[in-house]
C-alpha cells in the first residue's frame, strides 16, 4: 500500500475559509433576521450609513416612478375579478418610451411582472389587453408576435356625423354638415398629418363659437389651424386650395340632397 501525503501551505486553508465564510454570511443575510442586522450596520456605519440611505432612497423612487407610469394600472389587470377578465387598456403605446415596452413585454408573454424589489406578481385569470397605436414611432416587432393586429380607419361621412352630432350637439346641422364633408375631402389630400375625428370635433367646436352657421372660405382660413397641426400643411390648404375644396364639397352635398 503506497501512502501520499500532499502539505496544504495555511495561507491556502485560510483563504478557503475566508471563502466559505463569506458564502455562509451572504446566505444569511438574506434571511429576515440577516437582513435586520445589516441594515443596522450599514446605517450605522459612517460614510457607509449615508451612501446605503441614498441607494435605499433611489431604489425606492425607481419602484415608485415604475408604478406611477405603468405598473399601478398593470398590477390593477393581473388581480382577479369577480366579474370575468379585467380589461386593459394601453392607449397610444408609441407615445411611450421603449423600456415601458420592453416592461410590457413581460405582461403579455406570461401575465406577470416582476419588481426587483417587490418579488413577482402573476394573475390567476390573463387580463383582456387592448393596445392602441397611432404609428408615431414603431412598435417592436417582440410586442407585435403577442398581438392581434387589427387597423382602425377613419369613419366614413355617415359614421363621422353621428359622432359629431353627438360630441358638438351645439354645431348648427348644416355646418356639421359642411365640416364633415370638408374632413373628409382633405383626407384625400397629400398632407404631413391627416386630421382625425379629434380634430373634426374640436374644429365644430371653434367654429360654433365663433357663430359660425356654415363655413365659409374666411371662416376656414381662420381657422384652419384647429384642423390641421403643421404649418406646411396650412399653407397647402390656405387660401384658393381651401376655396376650391369648399366649392367641390357644396356641389357634392347640393348633388346628394
Amino acid at each position: 500500500m503506497l501512502e501520499i501525503f500532499v502539505g496544504v501551505p495555511s495561507v491556502v486553508i485560510g483563504f478557503l475559509g475566508l471563502i466559505g465564510a463569506g458564502i455562509a454570511f451572504r446566505f444569511w443575510s438574506k434571511t429576515d433576521a440577516g437582513e435586520e442586522v445589516v441594515d443596522r450596520w450599514r446605517l450605522r456605519t459612517p460614510v457607509l450609513g449615508d451612501i446605503w440611505i441614498k441607494y435605499q432612497v433611489a431604489q425606492f423612487a425607481r419602484v415608485l416612478s415604475t408604478l406611477l407610469v405603468g405598473g399601478i394600472p398593470l398590477l390593477q389587470a393581473l388581480e382577479p375579478d369577480l366579474a370575468g377578465a379585467p380589461v386593459l387598456l394601453i392607449d397610444e403605446l408609441d407615445r411611450t418610451d421603449e423600456p415601458f415596452e420592453a416592461y410590457l413585454l413581460e405582461v403579455l408573454s406570461d401575465f406577470q411582472i416582476t419588481i426587483p424589489e417587490m418579488g413577482t406578481i402573476k394573475a390567476k385569470e390573463p387580463p383582456i389587453v387592448v393596445i392602441t397605436s397611432n404609428r408615431t414611432r414603431e412598435i417592436h416587432d417582440a410586442l407585435k408576435r403577442r398581438c392581434f393586429y387589427y387597423w382602425v380607419d377613419y369613419p366614413d361621412a355617415k359614421r363621422e356625423l353621428e359622432i359629431l352630432r353627438i360630441k358638438a350637439p351645439t354645431a348648427a346641422e348644416t355646418l356639421s354638415r359642411d365640416v364633415v364633408a370638408f374632413v373628409q375631402k382633405l383626407r384625400t389630400a397629400d398632407l404631413f398629418k391627416l386630421p382625425g375625428v379629434a380634430e373634426t370635433i374640436d374644429w365644430a367646436h371653434a367654429l360654433t363659437q365663433l357663430d359660425v352657421l356654415a363655413l365659409t372660405p374666411e371662416a376656414i382660413n381662420d381657422t384652419l389651424g384647429v384642423l390641421l397641426k403643421y404649418q406646411d400643411d396650412i399653407a397647402k390648404v390656405q387660401g384658393s386650395e381651401a376655396t376650391r375644396i369648399l366649392e367641390q364639397v357644396r356641389a357634392e352635398l347640393a348633388a346628394a340632397s
